[in-house]
C-alpha cells in the first residue's frame, strides 16, 4: 500500500478489525469494514467527476458519518479536504471556498448560509447533496481498491481559522502533521480500542476531529456522532452507548452541570473527559468532581493540528488554571521578545515546534513567514512557567476573543462595522458572559450630525456574520483613546467600556 496518509486508514482498520463498529449515528451503525467500502466508492465516484491528486474537497454540514467518508476518500485521491463551518454566513463561506479554490463541495441538505449550490464566484463544479443523491453515488461507484501514493508530507487539510487582518487564513495540516497529533492524543490519553468517544464538539474545528475523533479512529474504538450538542440528549447518550471518552469547550460541560438530570444521571461508563478551547472555572471542575470525574484539559491551536499542552489527571488539582505541559511528541516554549528564554513566573509568548505543526497558511507566504522563528511557530499568547514547568496561559497576545469555546477575532468585525454608513470609528472588545465566557461587544463613534441606533447597528451584521460573532451590546462614545500616534489603545477600551452593558455614554 503506497499511501500513507489518512485516506488508508479505513483499509489499515478494516484488515485488522473488520467487524468492530467504527461510527453510530442515530440509529444507524457502520463497521470498520463498511467504512472502508463506502470510502473507496466515494472515491471512485469523486474521480468521475473530474477529482484528481491535489484538488480541494470542501465539506458543508453537522456531525455525520459523509463527513468522514468524503475525508478519507480525499485522502484516497491524494485531494485535500475543506471542512466548512454551517453557522457562517454565505459571504463567509464563499470566500472560504473561493479561497482554498474547492472544485467539489458535499453539503447537507439546504445548507446554511448558501443561497445556491455551487455559489457563484467560486471554482465549485461538483456538489453532492448529503441524502438520497450521496447514498445512489455510492452504491452507484467501484469498490476496487485504490492506491495512489499519498506521504506524510503531502496536505491533507485546509482548516480556516480567524485572522487579525479581518480575513480567515487557511491552515494546512498535512497527513503527517494529523497523524503526529493523533499519536500524542493516543499517548496522553492511554486510549484502548474498545473506546466509546461522543462526538458532539463539531468536527469542523480543528478539537473534535483531530484531538476526539481520528485518535479513536486510529486506535480502533467507535465514534458516536450527532449533528448537534443537547445536555439531555448528550447525558442519555452517555448512558445508552456507555460512553467512555467525552471532549467539549467549558459552555458544554457548564449546561450538563445545570441540567436537572445532572444528579442522577449515569455517568459511570466516562473513563477520559477533556475540555478545551476556554479556561475551565473552578466550580466547574468541583461540579465533576463531585461526580467522580477529572478534568484532563489542554492547550491548542489549528496551526499545530491542534495539541500543544496537556494537563494529565495526576495534576489536575495541584495544577488546577495550568494548561499543562507539552504533548510527548511537541516543544514548547515561553520567550521574550528576543527569543530567549523566560524566568519562571515571568511572561512570554508561547512558541511551539513539532512534526504537528503546519507549514504554513494557504496562499499567503508573507503571513507565513511572520508566524515562523527559526522553525518555531509563534501562538500569539502570552503564558508564565512555573517551577515545574506547567505553563500558565495569562492573557493573548492577539485581541481574539473565546465565546463558547468559538474564536472571534475583533478586526473581522470591525471591517463591517466601519462599512456602515452612520460609524466613524469603532473597536470591538470581549466582555465578560455567565454563559458562554465572553462574547463581543462594539464601541463606536458615530459620524458628525449622526444619532446611532444600536439595535440597527446590530442589525445591521446579521446575514453578513455567523450569529455568534455579531456583538451582544454597543456602546456609542465621542472618542475612542489612541496615542500620539493615532494608533488606538484597546487596553484603555477593555478599561473603560468592559462592564456594565453601555448603549450610550450612561450605563443601563
Amino acid at each position: 500500500m503506497r499511501n500513507e496518509g489518512l485516506g488508508s486508514w479505513p483499509a489499515r482498520r478494516a484488515r485488522k478489525t473488520p467487524h468492530r463498529t467504527a461510527l453510530i449515528h442515530g440509529d444507524h451503525a457502520v463497521d470498520y469494514a463498511g467504512l472502508h467500502t463506502r470510502t473507496t466508492r466515494l472515491a471512485h465516484a469523486l474521480r468521475t467527476r473530474g477529482i484528481r491528486r491535489g484538488d480541494r474537497i470542501a465539506y458543508l454540514g453537522p456531525n455525520h458519518p459523509s463527513y468522514l467518508e468524503t475525508l478519507f476518500a480525499a485522502g484516497l485521491l491524494g485531494a485535500v479536504f475543506v471542512p466548512l463551518n454551517p453557522r457562517l454566513a454565505g459571504p463567509e463561506l464563499a470566500y472560504q471556498l473561493a479561497d482554498s479554490g474547492a472544485r467539489a463541495l458535499v453539503h447537507a441538505p439546504a445548507p446554511n448560509g448558501l443561497a445556491g449550490v455551487p455559489p457563484d464566484g467560486t471554482d465549485v463544479r461538483t456538489h453532492i447533496e448529503v441524502g438520497g443523491a450521496y447514498e445512489e453515488l455510492i452504491a452507484a461507484a467501484s469498490d476496487e481498491p485504490i492506491d495512489q501514493p499519498v506521504g506524510p508530507d503531502d496536505l491533507c487539510i485546509i482548516m480556516y481559522t480567524s485572522g487579525t487582518t479581518g480575513r480567515p487564513k487557511g491552515a494546512m495540516l498535512t497527513h503527517g502533521n494529523l497523524v503526529w497529533n493523533a499519536v500524542n492524543v493516543l499517548v496522553d490519553h492511554d486510549l484502548t480500542t474498545d473506546e466509546r468517544a461522543l462526538v458532539c464538539a463539531p468536527l469542523f474545528h480543528t478539537a473534535g476531529l483531530n484531538m476526539l475523533t481520528l485518535p479513536v479512529l486510529l486506535k480502533g474504538g467507535t465514534c458516536v456522532l450527532t449533528g448537534s450538542f443537547d445536555p439531555a440528549a448528550t447525558l442519555d447518550l452517555i448512558e445508552r452507548h456507555r460512553i467512555t471518552f467525552l471532549f467539549g469547550v467549558p459552555t458544554m460541560f457548564d449546561r450538563m452541570a445545570r441540567h436537572p438530570r445532572w444528579a442522577g444521571a449515569d455517568l459511570s461508563s466516562l473513563r477520559v473527559v477533556t475540555c478545551g478551547g476556554s479556561p475551565v472555572p473552578t466550580p466547574l471542575i468541583a461540579a465533576y468532581q463531585e461526580r467522580g470525574l477529572t478534568f484532563l484539559q489542554g492547550y491548542g491551536m489549528t496551526e499545530a493540528a491542534p495539541g500543544t499542552l496537556f494537563l494529565d489527571a495526576e495534576h489536575a488539582v495541584a495544577k488546577a488554571g495550568s494548561a499543562g505541559v507539552p504533548h510527548f511528541f511537541s516543544d514548547v516554549r515561553v520567550v521574550r521578545p528576543d527569543f530567549t528564554p523566560v524566568e519562571a513566573g515571568e511572561a512570554g509568548e508561547v512558541v511551539v515546534r513539532g512534526p504537528h505543526v503546519m507549514p504554513g497558511y494557504w496562499g499567503l507566504p508573507e503571513e507565513t513567514a511572520a508566524v515562523f522563528t527559526d522553525g518555531w511557530f509563534r501562538s500569539g499568547d502570552a503564558a508564565r512557567v512555573d517551577d515545574d514547568g506547567y505553563v500558565f496561559i495569562v492573557d493573548r497576545i492577539k485581541d481574539m476573543i473565546i465565546s463558547g469555546g468559538e474564536n472571534i477575532y475583533p478586526a473581522e468585525i470591525e471591517d463591517l462595522l466601519l462599512a456602515h454608513p452612520g460609524i466613524v470609528e469603532c473597536a470591538v472588545i470581549g466582555v465578560a458572559d455567565d454563559t458562554w465566557g465572553e462574547v463581543p461587544r462594539a464601541v463606536v463613534v458615530a459620524r458628525e450630525g449622526v444619532e446611532l441606533d444600536p439595535d440597527e447597528v446590530l442589525a445591521s451584521l446579521s446575514g453578513r456574520l455567523a450569529k455568534y460573532k455579531i456583538p451582544k451590546s454597543v456602546v456609542v462614545t465621542d472618542e475612542l483613546p489612541r496615542t500620539a500616534s493615532g494608533k488606538l489603545l484597546k487596553s484603555r477600551v477593555r478599561k473603560r467600556y468592559g462592564t456594565g452593558y453601555r448603549t450610550s455614554e450612561g450605563t443601563a
